[in-house]
């Protein structure tokens, strides 16, 4: 049984308008951290190609071209993107918690993908409602990502930013028996206020669940600002907002925060903590009362179309019958009566 698992929590710049330039970003730290002994490693919040941070400074009516930019340099899974971090996984023997911008037919979705230690993709689910201007750019998840992958390291859930703010949404994974959770934002957004926030739901969400909270964030440097915006009075919206770190189940910092620039904050979880935790307060255990408040979910998948059933045609033998039967009982009645 496992007792202590390593893992990385990556915050990292992406190459801008570049799918390729930010693939190659996530194959480097992934061996940058299993250099390290990481065994499993989380990235940002729809790191590939990049988080639309375009969307928070433009206005719809001028966010056209750079919405499909963002098409084009989608990810489809599985894809060659998808084959290429697997085959990363494999080489290194490591579990992957990635964001990507996924294209589906005509929509894009906010996705995130675990890969296992042997390549295969263990849990792929999309953010079940964007959050603000995120909105016109990405379509709406559903319940059937709302899972908690059970992995050599631990039981592993995941939720992208603001899901955090969605207490049923966590909820569902506390419920499960999540041991590690994976949570991704954008990071380099909102100012330093975005970093507190972050800070106090990491921490708040270890507590509640009693489990270890791997969180990252995305990092633009200042030369990116002006490929974002040419408007210089708006890039103090990417000013500040970064906060990777690893936190216990007590709440406390194991590695990190970084607040600016690039590395990946490492540390080590004893999963006995877990237990030190829960023995005191287990909210979906003997903290709970669930006579009293439980939590319901829809767990189908949402498609745009459903084949129904449709009743059998009656045949000319049936409809004989059926219509002999109806003349008998008028008969029957008749006789009843007189």
């Amino acid at each position: 049984m496992v007792t202590t698992v390593k893992v990385a929590a990556a915050q990292i710049r992406p190459v801008l308008f570049s799918l390729d330039g930010s693939l190659q970003k996530v194959l480097d730290a992934m061996a940058e951290a299993a250099a390290e002994g990481v065994e499993l490693i989380v990235f940002p919040e729809t790191f590939l190609p990049y988080y639309p941070y375009f969307s928070f400074v433009e206005p719809p009516v001028r966010m056209g071209r750079s919405h499909l930019a963002l098409y084009d340099q989608a990810v489809v899974v599985p894809g060659p993107v998808t084959d290429a971090v697997a085959a990363a996984a494999r080489q290194h023997g490591m579990q992957v918690l990635l964001g990507v911008n996924e294209r589906d037919g005509g929509t894009l979705y906010n996705t995130q993908l675990l890969f296992n230690s042997c390549g295969e993709i263990a849990l792929k689910r999309r953010k079940i409602t964007p959050t603000y201007h995120e909105r016109m750019v990405w379509g709406q998840g559903d319940g059937s990502g709302l899972s908690v992958v059970s992995t050599p390291l631990g039981r592993v859930g995941a939720l992208a930013c603001w899901e955090h703010y969605n207490p049923l949404a966590r909820y569902a994974l506390m419920v499960q028996g999540e041991e590690i959770h994976c949570a991704q934002f954008p990071g380099s957004l909102v100012g330093p206020i975005f970093s507190e926030q972050t800070a106090v739901t990491m921490r708040h969400h270890a507590l509640e669940a009693g489990c270890f909270v791997i969180c990252s964030t995305g990092w633009l440097d200042p030369e990116d600002y002006a490929a974002i915006t040419p408007d210089a009075s708006l890039h103090k919206a990417f000013q500040g907002g970064c906060h990777t770190a690893v936190i216990s189940p007590e709440g406390r910092y194991l590695a990190g925060p970084l607040p600016d620039g690039e590395g990946l904050a490492i540390a080590e979880l004893d999963l006995a903590l877990i237990t030190k935790r829960k023995r005191m307060m287990d909210s979906v255990g003997h903290y709970s009362r669930p006579e009293l408040l439980s939590l319901r979910i829809n767990r189908n998948t949402a498609v745009a179309m459903q084949e129904m059933a449709s009743d059998p045609v009656p045949s000319e033998t049936s409809m004989a019958e059926t219509s002999m039967a109806a003349g008998m009982s008028h008969v029957i009645e008749e006789i009843n009566h007189v």
